[in-house]
């Protein structure tokens, strides 16, 4: 089980990993031993994730996620198999999390007297610049 927050919580089995060659460090490993992991998650099947939480899951996973509702990360940041496993989940997680707080309802308020005053005496002083700027007839 993998804990996500308090009311999330992710089974072992909803994580797909398959490893593969990974470019960058390693040296002569890099041609031989894979690597990198590509991890998959099905947001849209997991039980453990609320609705609320699975449509801000879209926005943020953008093209990581694909039209089934499968998030795919590939992990190639360390030369060994375990800590870019752990790299992964992490990025899965840290994800998850992003998705699960509630953003702030904003509730309209009301301009303040100050802040009307402000915009008027701004649109007068626009207007007073336009004003000189237009050519009087009859005294060219």
């Amino acid at each position: 089980m993998i804990p996500v927050t308090r009311r999330i919580v992710l089974e072992d089995e909803e994580i797909e990993e398959s490893f593969i060659r990974a470019s960058g460090p390693g040296g002569q490993n890099v041609n031989k031993v894979s690597t990198a992991v590509q991890i998959r998650f099905d947001a849209r099947r997991s039980p453990g994730l609320p609705d609320d939480v699975f449509e801000r899951l879209v926005r943020i996973a953008g093209k990581r996620m694909t039209r089934d509702g499968v998030i795919i990360i590939t992990a190639q940041r360390y030369r060994s198999q375990e800590r870019n496993r752990e790299d992964a989940i992490a990025r899965l997680v840290e994800m998850i999390q992003e998705a699960a707080v509630r953003p702030a309802v904003r509730r309209e308020t009301r301009p303040t007297y100050g802040s009307k005053q402000r915009r008027l005496a701004a649109k007068a002083k626009k207007s007073q610049v336009k004003s000189l700027r237009q050519s009087k007839p009859g005294l060219d």
